[in-house]
């Protein structure tokens, strides 16, 4: 089939990283390889300041791309898409393209990881919300990759067999490959940020922006000064607008204990989560987070903030250890608890390498997807 691709919180190929941003990319990997795809817009409809004038704009906006999208499509140019596929909607990125365009050309309409919130009714995103619950309702079928979305959506749906579960998913083998090069990876890291070869080494991924990023580097600054009389390092990779104020939260701790690592090419993420002994990250209104399942697909155990989707992710007891969101004594104690027992974290490592092989690879998903849609198009038809 010919997929027509839309994200309209980032398209895929933003310059800003983050892990919506890497789902998206994930998810056109995984449909190109049943389907073709086309990347139908770049538009972002997303207003994350609760503007009632704004977001009429963007409303009057995508009304004319979705009408610009039809006349095009119907003189033929690149051809009509077989089905319309909208990544990650809720009321500051309401779909205003996808429902129109699918509507005017007769095709069948998907959706991943949408979300709706009825205490948003009647609130500073009102127009994003009722768009985005008008889209959730015309939907012909709704991939769901987070379990904490299933309650609200399921009750818009006229027939609930429209929704799907999808774990989120990554391509997990140069992450394992990297897992097999563990030792040489870590002498590397050792040497390049001059870490102590027999100091834990923890390490934290994550953009630096105002908002939960910068909470959750707080309750992590907060944890770890409980356990300044242990032995660990930190390594942090990320970098952005909120970096002075994240490196604020780290500066009562002890001098060389926190690294600054600034922000990594995606290539080079592997090396560095198959290197370090724990991903701690407090994870605070957590989708899911993406660097969480890649870490574990390198084989490395996650401490995390119980929230959102994180559970779909972070197996508590197998391949983690999940804490109550913003609590930072009890984060500090899951980290603690988990350094003093090395033979507890070995067994994490090899569990967590074994459940993303089986449950979170792309090639597992696009199988899933693939029958989804099919399913999907032909039940429009029927």
């Amino acid at each position: 089939m010919h997929i027509a691709f839309y994200a309209p919180m980032k398209p895929p190929d933003s310059a800003v990283p983050s892990g919506d941003r890497e789902m998206a990319r994930n998810l056109v990997g995984a449909l190109e390889r049943h389907h073709t795809v086309e990347i139908a817009s770049q538009f972002s409809s997303r207003d994350g300041t609760g503007n009632a004038r704004r977001q009429d704009r963007i409303a009057a906006i995508g009304e004319n791309l979705a009408a610009r999208l039809v006349r095009r499509w119907r003189t033929g140019y690149p051809g009509v898409p077989d089905a319309w596929f909208t990544y990650h909607v809720y009321h500051k990125a309401p779909d205003w393209l996808g429902p129109s365009v699918s509507r005017a050309l007769d095709i069948p309409y998907f959706m991943a990881e949408a979300s709706h919130a009825p205490k948003q009714a009647g609130g500073r995103w009102d127009t994003g919300y009722r768009r985005a619950e008008t889209a959730i309702r015309a939907a012909d079928g709704i991939i769901g990759l987070s379990g904490a979305d299933t309650a609200c959506v399921l009750p818009l749906l006229s027939d609930p067999a429209r929704y799907h579960r999808l774990a989120p998913f990554t391509d997990t083998a140069p992450l394992a490959l990297a897992a097999g090069a563990r030792a040489r990876h870590r002498r590397d890291i050792n040497a390049q940020f001059a870490i102590d070869a027999e100091t834990p080494l923890l390490l934290a991924v994550g953009m630096m922006r105002d908002g939960d990023k910068l909470a959750s580097y707080r309750v992590l600054a907060d944890a770890l000064s409980r356990l300044a009389a242990r032995d660990w390092s930190l390594l942090i990779v990320g970098d952005g607008p909120a970096r002075s104020e994240t490196e604020a939260a780290f500066a009562a701790l002890p001098a060389g204990r926190v690294t600054f690592a600034g922000a990594a090419a995606p290539s080079a993420l592997p090396a560095l989560y198959a290197a370090a002994d724990l991903m701690v990250w407090p994870a605070v209104n957590e989708a899911y987070g993406m660097a969480m399942l890649e870490a574990q697909a390198a084989g490395l155990p996650v401490v995390a903030g119980r929230t959102g989707g994180v559970p779909d992710v972070v197996r508590d007891t197998a391949t983690g250890v999940l804490c109550p969101i913003g609590d930072a004594a009890q984060f500090a104690a899951a980290i603690a608890g988990l350094l003093e027992q090395p033979d507890r974290l070995e067994a994490m490592r090899s569990r967590a390498l074994a459940v993303t092989a089986a449950e979170n690879d792309t090639a597992a998903a696009a199988r899933r997807l693939d029958e989804i849609l099919r399913g999907g198009r032909k039940a429009r038809a029927a």
